[in-house]
């Protein structure tokens, strides 16, 4: 049975392979499918899918991870199999860049104020076909020779308690399953375990999105323990929910992470994809 990867970031948003070298890289690994997830954007999906369908043994799904807030938390929102070219997506979507704008000229003036020259035109141009995070700040800084680590960026300027870093304004969880619902997508709740509730708090969460509309869960994810595993495919039973899986590749921004296998030991089987895919075509 081949792996599949329903969690990965090319270079439109903040991973560093392009979409077309991540779907070769995934080929070459001989993956039977992969997600291009990237955040709040599309941008990348219809060079993933041109490329994908040079191969005829790998299946491209169009997907996303929306950043959602939820109580203070930064909630992810993964959709997969999203019909993303319809205008009306694009429109929600293009709302999002624009706060993402926003956000980050607040936060290149805070920088500059700060003795770290910042220019958003400047840092856009470096990456011009990307959606500008965090991790092109510290790669950008790095570039210049204003910090000697990426992780030295994030420990002084742009960590989440940082002078220099300025939140976005974010949709709630709820919002972003409706959005991937409306555009034909799967909703899936992304890497739960990192966001630290108790087991109480999640289910809470989780009851709340099934209401909403969510369909699935990250069971199956490059950092979780055998425990971690156990605990969510316990809820996703609870309460019907299926299971999905992913590494989060990021290229060389997630330095150990590879496709499909994550730290080594990740193995995400077909079944996972069959099911998902078999719960499409009640709304396809």
């Amino acid at each position: 049975m081949r792996p599949v990867d329903l969690h990965t970031h090319s270079t439109a948003s903040d991973g560093t392979y392009t979409p077309a070298q991540l779907i070769d890289y995934a080929h070459e690994k001989g993956l039977a499918a992969i997600a291009l997830t990237d955040h709040d954007t599309t941008n990348g999906l219809a060079e993933a899918m041109e490329q994908g369908a040079r191969y005829d043994d790998l299946e491209v799904i169009p997907g996303i991870e929306f950043s959602t807030d939820y109580e203070g938390k930064d909630i992810h929102i993964v959709g997969l199999y999203m019909r993303y070219d319809e205008p009306d997506v694009q429109k929600r979507l293009q709302e999002f860049v624009d706060s993402r704008v926003m956000r980050n000229k607040k936060m290149c003036r805070l920088l500059t104020e700060h003795g770290v020259p910042m220019d958003f035109d400047e840092l856009q141009a470096a990456f011009p076909d990307s959606v500008i995070t965090r991790a092109h700040y510290a790669a950008y800084m790095l570039e210049k020779g204003y910090i000697k680590s990426r992780q030295e960026a994030f420990d002084r300027y742009i960590g989440d308690h940082c002078e220099c870093f300025v939140a976005r304004e974010k949709i709630t969880p709820a919002m972003a399953v409706k959005m991937v619902l409306d555009a034909g997508g799967v909703p899936i709740l992304a890497h739960p375990i990192l966001y630290g509730m108790s087991d109480d708090k999640l289910r809470t969460l989780v009851k709340e999105l099934k209401d909403t509309g969510l369909v699935g869960i990250e069971a199956i994810y490059t950092t979780y323990t055998a425990a971690d595993e156990r605990q969510i495919r316990k809820i996703a039973e609870d309460y019907d929910l299926l299971i999905s899986g992913g590494s989060d590749f990021h290229g060389d921004n997630k330095p150990g992470i590879d496709l499909a296998v994550g730290y080594g030991k990740l193995f995400i089987p077909e079944t996972v994809l069959e099911k998902i895919k078999s719960a499409t075509i009640f709304w396809h």
